[in-house]
């Protein structure tokens, strides 16, 4: 019988660097979560890096989109609105390396 290897060197892609993204955004909500929405916000959060959003970044920008419509009603929560710019960028990146080919 075979057993598979598990692989001791991972290359840092643009999957990586949104994944991470998404998890610090996710922390802040949690470690903040005494504000209004604070449940509808890790609810997006969780269905934009399910698995069915992370094979689809289509369906990740779509639910992405109603995360930043959410949190611009939040009252003077900057950090949530800077992880926020973080996911952004990092997701424009992806779907950008998405289409040039560079990930499948």
């Amino acid at each position: 019988m075979t057993f598979i290897q598990e692989p001791t060197h991972y290359q840092k892609t643009v999957l990586s660097d949104l994944q991470g993204a998404w998890s610090d955004l996710r922390q802040i909500v949690v470690d903040s979560y005494e504000f209004e929405n604070a449940a509808k916000l890790l609810f997006y959060i969780d269905e934009a890096t399910s698995w069915e959003s992370v094979r689809d970044l289509q369906a990740m920008k779509s639910t992405f989109i109603l995360i930043k419509n959410i949190a611009a009603q939040l009252e003077d929560n900057q950090e949530i609105l800077a992880a926020i710019e973080v996911v952004h960028l990092d997701l424009d990146e992806a779907l950008q390396s998405l289409a040039d080919g560079d990930i499948s």
